[in-house]
């Protein structure tokens, strides 16, 4: 399996966090891949899994090692390189219409709170969100509305959604995931798409 670096995904959704390290929209980190064995259901996703934790757990290497230039051993010993344990991760499969729902924008207040027509709340703060409230309504920065949501996901999976194998997978296995835990929500799903052989992991974990 192989991380897809220059995917064009890439270059549509740039715009939208010009200045991450990240493919960022809204919340979701966006991760590609492609293998050339064939599927195998969960074990492959796992697979997809792995390859994205340890790229993220060297980039934090990379971060620690660049704080210790700039600032010295007292800052730099402080940061943590990034850990994770795939083997505790447990995935659920989801129904590809549940997952892309999109509700629409009911009104919008004076102080610009954006109220929709879905059947969800962020009460459960610390836990899972759903997959467009993670892209539409981000902790700080650009709030993005119903067409982002559809036009984004159009580019992603140009094929379409129906056909696409979906898993959400528990977060208590890397400290990725203790900022989301903390307050905002961390999530973390793999999508299959067979016509593509394409893999898409996407990640959310923020706090204020």
């Amino acid at each position: 399996m192989k991380r897809l670096d220059n995917d064009a995904f890439y270059e549509y959704i740039k715009p939208y966090d010009p200045d991450s390290e990240y493919h960022l929209v809204g919340e979701v980190d966006y991760n590609l891949l492609s293998d050339d064995k064939p599927y195998e259901g969960v074990r492959s996703h796992r697979e997809a899994l792995r390859l994205v934790f340890d790229r993220l757990v060297q980039q934090s290497i990379e971060d620690k090692e660049s704080a210790r230039k700039m600032f010295g051993d007292d800052l730099a010993d402080r940061i943590r390189p990034l850990v994770y344990d795939i083997d505790k991760a447990q995935p659920s499969p989801l129904d590809p219409q549940v997952f892309f729902y999109c509700p629409n924008i009911v009104r919008t207040d004076y102080y610009g709170t954006v109220f929709y027509d879905a059947g969800w709340e962020p009460e459960n703060n610390g836990t899972t969100v759903p997959y467009w409230y993670a892209l539409m309504e981000p902790v700080h920065g650009r709030r993005n509305k119903p067409e982002d949501f559809k036009k984004v996901n159009e580019v992603l999976f140009p094929n379409g959604t129906d056909a696409l194998e979906i898993y959400e997978w528990t977060t208590d296995w890397s400290d990725f995931f203790d900022a989301g835990h903390e307050w905002y929500g961390a999530c973390c799903w793999s999508i299959y798409d067979k016509t593509l052989n394409r893999y898409a992991v996407m990640l959310v974990s923020a706090t204020d």
